[in-house]
């Protein structure tokens, strides 16, 4: 990872701990907790992920598929959403394809 990245990665950090900071509905949400007595300690965890995107697959993804709202999801939008558990619609009808394809 370069120096650059780093840098972008940290400013992108910034960007959203600031966010929140400025945000008029959690601070509105943070005094009503208070007024209930309470004080308020909030701690916030980002995972920021990054895929290398190579120019072939910014230009089409051969193996995109298309989520309900017509927009495409690379392969590894399918993966990260099967890691969650979550299923693509039109992907069993797919797998099943695949799989019929391999045992023949």
């Amino acid at each position: 990872m370069t120096s650059r990245l780093r840098e972008l990665i940290q400013q992108l950090g910034e960007a959203i701990h600031e966010s929140v900071i400025e945000s008029e509905q959690i601070a509105g949400v943070v005094q009503d907790i208070r007024r209930h007595g309470f004080d308020v300690l909030l701690m916030l965890e980002a995972t920021i992920g990054l895929n290398e995107v190579s120019k072939e697959s910014e230009e089409s993804e051969p193996n995109a598929e298309t989520g309900s709202d017509g927009a495409p999801f690379t392969k590894n939008d399918v993966n990260f959403l099967r890691s969650l558990r979550i299923s693509v619609e039109g992907e069993e009808e797919e797998e099943d394809k695949n799989e019929s394809e391999s045992q023949e």
